[in-house]
């Protein structure tokens, strides 16, 4: 789909109720993202996006903000006549969630370790994430996933503009946008995360009115897919309703 100029990817499937957005994070792509899916295409109707500048996904012609992606997403989102939506998003996707969530209609979120203020310079947080994304067990035990669906666009090896994007990214700080969400949120977190930390995840529980947080001790950035079965069975509570059978 032709979105803002841009051709973006994504995939679409599942029951036709209760729709589910997938986010995934910074260099990364829908392969990321998949197999939360999948754990709720029974029940729910799934999309899941590359994001623009990832996957399959053409890079945006110009630098885009956080806004632009939540733009382009609200716009992705009402061409498929989809309002009201059910977010869920890791680290990037899950900051373009949250900044979702202040300006449009959402049923539920989900942050999976989702910064939202300034963050460290773009090329160490970048870098923490690919040493602790090789340590995990998960994704270690699945040949040639790791190097497919993390690190395609590596900072040293980026474009020049998808550089210029990971700068707005890490310097945007939508702190004080929060207090505007008001829809259920759920906040899952590695107390080990690396690239964001515990502490943020403390903070943010706490700019938003009606929001939990779920730890999981040792964990990295990538918590949720280290205690995967735990998150599915924390997703189909707080989900509750909207992932049930009619």
């Amino acid at each position: 789909m032709i979105i803002k100029d841009v051709f973006v990817n994504y995939i679409d499937y599942g029951k036709k109720d209760n729709p589910i957005v997938l986010l995934h994070g910074w260099g990364q792509n829908i392969g990321m993202m998949q197999g939360i899916g999948n754990q709720f295409s029974f029940t729910n109707r799934i999309i899941i996006i590359d994001l623009p500048g990832f996957g399959l996904s053409e890079e945006p012609k110009t630098v885009w903000t956080i806004d632009d992606y939540v733009t382009c997403i609200k716009e992705l989102l009402d061409k498929l006549n989809i309002d009201n939506p059910i977010i869920i998003g890791h680290s990037f996707g899950g900051k373009i969630g949250l900044l979702y969530a202040t300006k449009y209609k959402v049923k539920k979120l989900v942050c999976l370790a989702s910064p939202y203020k300034k963050m460290l310079t773009n090329l160490s947080f970048k870098t923490k994430m690919l040493k602790t994304a090789k340590k995990i067990p998960i994704l270690n035990k699945l040949e040639g996933f790791a190097k497919k669906h993390i690190g395609s666009t590596d900072y040293k090896n980026a474009s020049d503009m998808m550089r210029k994007i990971m700068v707005e990214h890490v310097n945007y700080d939508i702190t004080d946008q929060l207090y505007k969400i008001k829809c259920p949120t759920l906040l899952i977190w590695g107390t080990m995360d690396k690239a964001v930390s515990i502490n943020d995840a403390y903070e943010l529980e706490k700019l938003i009115s009606n929001c939990g947080l779920v730890t999981y001790e040792g964990c990295s950035h990538y918590a949720y897919l280290e205690r995967f079965d735990q998150t599915i069975r924390v997703l189909k509570s707080f989900l509750g309703d909207d992932s049930n059978e009619n």
